[in-house]
């Protein structure tokens, strides 16, 4: 998690809990300098949306939050028969295209992959994720870069389904 001048990124805290949600974890903690988060699920209170109590704190100073804008939607031509799709980033953090920096690749261009094909890794908060292509489909073009930081969204492949 990064901080900008005393203020937390909201694609950050949310990063986090899809990461608690996707490893079944039940409290998170961070703090730095004048910043400090605490999430737990399944404690006493109501929940929110995303099955997280939030425990009653006092206020730190924070500064306004940012508010970024989504990225402009890019329209690709398609191939006439077949349209392609994208895998994208289901989480903020560091690309890597094989599981070891010695290691072979997961996937090249024109390697055909199934919906449980581990097609890269993203490693967030010390956490090494395999992302799945979860399409069956033919990768056409890599775009993320290796070692790389990588966007919530940010396209990966494009893979062309069969």
């Amino acid at each position: 998690m990064t901080l900008r001048n005393s203020s937390v990124d909201l694609k950050e805290i949310k990063a986090i809990i899809d990461l608690m949600k996707k490893n079944s974890l039940s409290e998170f903690e961070l703090e730095q300098k004048d910043f400090k988060i605490k999430l737990k699920r399944g404690s006493e209170g109501a929940p929110d949306d995303a099955g997280l109590v939030l425990p009653r704190m006092a206020p730190l100073p924070v500064a306004s939050l940012p508010v970024h804008a989504a990225p402009a939607a890019t329209v690709t031509p398609a191939a006439p028969t077949t349209p392609e799709a994208e895998i994208k980033s289901p989480m903020i953090g560091t690309f890597y295209r094989s599981p070891a920096p010695d290691a072979a690749a997961y996937v090249d261009v024109g390697v055909e992959v199934g919906p449980d094909t581990v097609v890269c890794i993203i490693e967030a908060m010390k956490v090494m994720n395999e992302i799945k292509a979860e399409t069956r489909g033919i990768i056409t073009a890599m775009l993320a870069e290796n070692a790389k930081p990588v966007e919530f969204g940010q396209p990966l492949f494009r893979i062309r389904p069969l």
